[in-house]
């Protein structure tokens, strides 16, 4: 499922998944990421995913609005692990987020882009590397 706020994106991602040999096996939601993560039924996704990617506009989205829909929403469950793209200018990311809910794996810096990946409520062990979020 791809989540994006323009139309044009969405269908750009369904062309090149149609390229790629996936046909019918992807849609795209045209809507903000943080609304479909608060409501995930209203936009046909009834299961929750092992991987999700947030790569939002950073002059567009309030970070803590995003991660705070993250953290609440059905769309995840135990192992999901999230990519959350963000702004150098922003510092680091902290170590957990929600309450205990999702655990840095890696937090790395690429250019003027850092990248940093989470585990929800990790069942299972993952090579965390908290000092990546100091």
């Amino acid at each position: 499922t791809v989540v994006d706020m323009a139309a044009e994106c969405g269908n750009t991602a369904m062309r090149n998944s149609v390229a790629c040999g996936f046909a019918g096996q992807t849609r795209a939601v045209c809507a903000r990421a943080e609304e479909v993560l608060r409501n995930p039924e209203q936009h046909g996704i009834l299961e929750p995913y092992g991987l999700i990617t947030l790569t939002p506009p950073y002059e567009e989205v309030i970070y803590q609005e995003l991660i705070d829909a993250l953290c609440e929403s059905s769309a995840v469950r135990e192992d999901t692990v999230v990519a959350i793209e963000y702004p150098v200018e922003m510092g680091s990311m902290p170590y957990i987020l929600g309450e205990n809910k999702f655990f840095g794996l890696r937090n790395r810096k690429y250019g003027r882009t850092v990248l940093a990946l989470y585990v929800y409520r990790p069942t299972k062990h993952f090579d965390n590397r908290p000092d990546e979020f100091a």
